[in-house]
């Protein structure tokens, strides 16, 4: 399997219910730093994976509505803690959805899977990944 990695970073603030949360239950800060990995079986014709330059233009697009806002406020997440993992599942579903678009450039159409990793800090990270097609039979069962 072949795989090209972008990367890029988002400021936020917001806070969690729930006991479990301690004083992250306060309104905090966080700088995420934010990995997309696209996999593929078989390079394209050109040699690629995917554009790297559009892939990296379509993360920061994704990025771009939640840098510097608190996300308690962001309609997205509205009743929900945005933990380490929700942002994760967020950002590999707006990326998957970027490249069924062919957002991506070439090889997009062909993708095998994403991998979102979010770097909480230099001790702690998350991660949500899937096989796009199974992404897709998921998506067809919650509609």
């Amino acid at each position: 399997m072949y795989a090209v990695e972008v990367r890029d970073h988002i400021m936020i603030a917001h806070s969690f219910k729930g006991d479990l949360f301690g004083p992250a239950q306060a309104l905090h800060g966080a700088t995420f730093v934010v990995d997309v990995a696209f996999y593929r079986r078989e390079l394209t014709v050109e040699g690629v994976v995917v554009d790297i330059a559009r892939a990296h233009d379509a993360l920061k697009a994704v990025l771009g509505p939640l840098n510097y806002k608190n996300l308690d406020e962001v309609p997205d997440f509205a009743g929900r803690n945005t933990t380490t993992e929700v942002l994760c599942r967020h950002v590999f579903d707006k990326m998957a959805q970027a490249a069924r678009a062919g957002e991506l450039g070439a090889g997009s159409e062909a993708l095998a899977r994403i991998r979102v990793t979010l770097h909480e800090s230099h001790v702690a990270r998350a991660w949500y990944e899937a096989d796009l097609a199974a992404d897709d039979a998921s998506l067809q069962l919650l509609s």
